[in-house]
């Protein structure tokens, strides 16, 4: 099974930075979308920032302007910029891969570990 591994999160005050990143454990297949979901306790995973399988970014209203999404041109890893970071962001973050897989074209999805990013104020 391929596996998304994520690194990046910590502990950071409010105002600072961090950058996410996500990354195939092994090749996989044509991936046509990528992006960022975090959760907290008690609340559903949301989305944070996507790429959609035609190259359009997608932001939640909440990080426009502050978090950029970028990805290497092999689109085996994504990347989160987080920038001017507020309490409000400190969740756990959660990359996520959609794979149309080489050998036949099966579609799945994939998902990271979760990096937890604490933001104090």
């Amino acid at each position: 099974q391929v596996q998304l591994v994520e690194s990046g999160g910590g502990l950071v005050q409010a105002g600072g930075s961090l950058r996410l990143s996500c990354t195939a454990s092994g090749r996989i297949g044509s991936t046509n979308g990528m992006g960022w979901y975090r959760q907290v306790p008690g609340n559903q995973r949301e989305l944070v920032a996507a790429f959609t399988s035609g190259g359009n970014t997608n932001y939640a209203d909440s990080v426009k302007g502050r978090f950029t999404i970028s990805r290497d041109s092999a689109k085996k890893t994504v990347h989160l910029q987080m920038n001017s970071l507020k309490p409000e962001d400190t969740a756990v973050y959660y990359c996520n891969f959609q794979v149309i897989r080489y050998s036949d074209g099966y579609r799945y999805e994939i998902w990271g570990q979760g990096t937890q990013v604490t933001v104090s104020s």
